[in-house]
């Protein structure tokens, strides 16, 4: 077996596609096809098995390969790391997946600490939703994800960074304001900006309507903090997001905090990467960095 093979290989897997495969691999598809068939009569096992014209299936030969050279692919990939610092050559690189609201409003202060004393260190940011920046970590496509503690899987090593607020953003005046605890029935009353279907917290908000048996309605949704809080300040219905307090965004508009930490628990923002890649120094160092904010 021939790394070149084993390389191409995982792509193949990886992306279900000869053709994007070799594109990132910077070959022609006839190559990678001619690579992975003299891999297959190696092993003496099918490795893939085509469903109609373009779907590509894993066998469960490829499966048992796709573990293997996945920890091997990325053991070279630390081994280079560990191979750079010996040699005092500064170089890597970091990437980093997280939501926009994040990578705008708090992670700029940090990234730029990290620089000043990484200025070596290849920066890749990716602006995903949560769900996707899970997906990007689990598939090592990223170093990093930032995302809520509650959507992390348990193979993850998760680091707490920020707390996490649910409230209700009200216009200056609004009737909700002042109000200790506020109850759904209230809410339901008016007007709602509410983040898109299949998000968590709009989930829980509405199986709270639906146990009380409440009708309400859906005037904007919105997955974006700032979006939200914009339209709320404007009249155009109470918003329901989750924050962290201390949002720059926030403070400049004229709103209101409604506190439903009574219905919502207070979550934390984490930091995640995958249990089982070890961290070069540089990518341990954006940890503490990080937390230390």
């Amino acid at each position: 077996m021939e790394w070149q093979q084993l390389i191409g290989f995982y792509h193949v897997a990886k992306l279900g596609s000869f053709t994007r495969a070799a594109e990132v691999t910077f070959r022609t598809q006839s190559a990678l096809t001619q690579q992975i068939k003299s891999l297959e009569e190696e092993l003496g096992c099918q490795l893939f098995e085509r469903i109609g014209k373009r779907k590509l299936l894993l066998t469960t030969y490829g499966e048992k390969l796709f573990v293997f050279s996945e920890t091997v692919i990325s053991k070279y990939q630390y081994l280079i790391e560990d191979l750079n610092e010996l040699k005092g050559i500064q170089r890597g690189k970091l990437k980093i997946a997280a939501p926009f609201t994040t990578l705008y409003h708090l992670l700029p202060k940090t990234l730029k600490a990290y620089t000043q004393q990484f200025p070596w260190v290849e920066l890749s940011l990716l602006d995903r939703s949560q769900q996707n920046v899970i997906e990007l970590v689990k598939n090592g496509d990223v170093d990093f994800g930032i995302t809520l503690e509650s959507m992390a899987k348990r193979n993850f090593d998760t680091n707490r960074w920020k707390e996490t607020e649910a409230v209700l953003l009200i216009p200056i005046g609004h009737p909700l304001a002042g109000i200790k605890q506020v109850t759904v029935q209230q809410i339901a009353q008016y007007p709602l900006i509410l983040p898109p279907k299949g998000i968590a917290t709009r989930r829980k908000l509405e199986e709270l309507f639906e146990k009380c048996k409440l009708e309400y309605r859906i005037v904007m949704e919105s997955s974006n903090v700032e979006l939200s809080s914009l339209y709320a300040e404007m009249g155009l219905g109470i918003s329901f997001a989750t924050v962290v307090r201390d949002l720059p965004i926030l403070k400049q508009r004229k709103l209101g905090f409604v506190s439903l930490s009574h219905y919502f628990p207070p979550e934390h923002i984490t930091v995640l990467h995958r249990r089982d890649k070890s961290l070069s120094s540089y990518k341990k160092a954006f940890l503490k960095v990080i937390l230390d904010d």
